[in-house]
């Protein structure tokens, strides 16, 4: 297992352990034993807040950051059952990504022979708000005295999750939406069919985005980008945010038009697009490249094609997303190189 120092640590338990170069090596005895560690939750960011925390009365973490990534060696047809379970204090609850009862979630993946759990976790003193919604189990949670707005987003989620569904009929069948206010991050994350939003984030902003959507499009978009790659991912989910909101009826054509150019406005003196990390204006950059591509991808295909079968093709891949990949899929779909995509509209991108 990957052992970060500030994160993982006193290991103990059955077989032969060892932690060294922060990477912790279990050989488990033949009649099976068990493996222990203290992970510690707290983890700030640059400005202070956290995206990870633990109080008196609640906590709010991924999975991700308690059990460490893992790679197993056995033999040939081995297998292994999860389950995730909580000794909780007295009147504590628990949610999480996985449906469950009494603190106990059956983990499931397929893909791995160690189903390793994930996804955003709360715990404590919470409220929780339940609802199905084209056909999907969604739950909305967060801490009882943080002002978390559960049925205005189950609301919002009630126009435009039948949109996510119809451009992303794979999307996961449960949505878990965890929330709080301060000293959590001011802003939204999303893990693997779960996200975090800050209770002070509006459901709708006055540009006419929606960090609500734009993380739920990361889940559905699943993947991330490779490196100088971030502004394709994050203005897919900021962009395609804008279009759900838009098809659903929330915001009217005008004010949709509104949004595009604002964001076009605001990336326009973006001189390197290709960035480690996307911020805010190369992200409005990126929503106005994407709106173009979107445009040239339906005139070069006569309306038979557009941005949605590209990023239905982008879901459906594993693999991080490349500029030389996510072009020649934009090029299966529009039939030639479009113009959207020549390195004078592209700055600071190596074609």
């Amino acid at each position: 297992m990957r052992a970060p120092a500030e994160r993982i640590s006193t290991p103990g338990g059955d077989g032969t352990i060892s932690l060294a170069d922060e990477r912790l090596i279990w050989n488990p005895p033949p009649d099976g034993g068990s493996l222990l560690w203290f992970a510690h939750i707290d983890h700030r960011r640059d400005n202070g807040s956290f995206d990870a925390h633990i109080s008196a009365d609640w906590a709010i973490f991924r999975a991700e950051d308690v059990i460490p990534q893992a790679a197993t060696r056995a033999l040939r047809g081995a297998s292994s059952e999860t389950t995730l379970s909580f000794n909780l204090p007295s009147g504590w609850s628990s949610l999480t990504e996985y449906f469950g009862r009494d603190h106990s979630y059956r983990i499931r993946n397929t893909n791995r022979r160690f189903d390793r759990p994930a996804g955003w976790i709360i715990l404590g003193d919470i409220g929780v708000r339940y609802d199905r919604i084209a056909g999907l189990s969604v739950n909305v949670a967060a801490p009882t005295d943080h002002g978390m707005r559960r049925n205005d987003i189950l609301a919002l989620l009630n126009w435009t999750l039948p949109e996510v569904l119809r451009l992303f009929p794979d999307f996961p069948k449960r949505l878990t939406v965890i929330g709080a206010g301060d000293p959590m991050w001011r802003g939204g994350l999303s893990g693997p069919r779960s996200l975090f939003i800050h209770t002070d984030r509006p459901l709708i902003s006055e540009n006419a985005t929606s960090t609500l959507l734009h993380e739920i499009m990361h889940i559905a978009l699943g993947g991330g980008a490779d490196e100088g790659m971030d502004w394709i991912v994050e203005g897919l989910a900021e962009y395609y945010g804008m279009v759900i909101l838009h098809r659903s009826g929330t915001i009217s054509d005008r004010r949709y038009a509104a949004a595009i150019r604002k964001q076009s406005e605001w990336g326009s003196s973006v001189n390197h697009l290709c960035n480690a990390k996307s911020s805010g204006a190369i992200t409005a950059r990126a929503v106005t490249v994407l709106a173009d591509l979107d445009d040239e991808i339906r005139a070069m295909s006569n309306s038979r094609k557009s941005l949605d079968d590209v990023v239905l093709a982008l879901a459906a891949s594993e693999q991080a997303i490349t500029l030389g990949e996510f072009s020649t899929i934009v090029r299966r779909f529009a039939g030639a190189d479009p113009d959207t995509l020549n390195a004078s509209n592209l700055p600071g991108c190596e074609i």
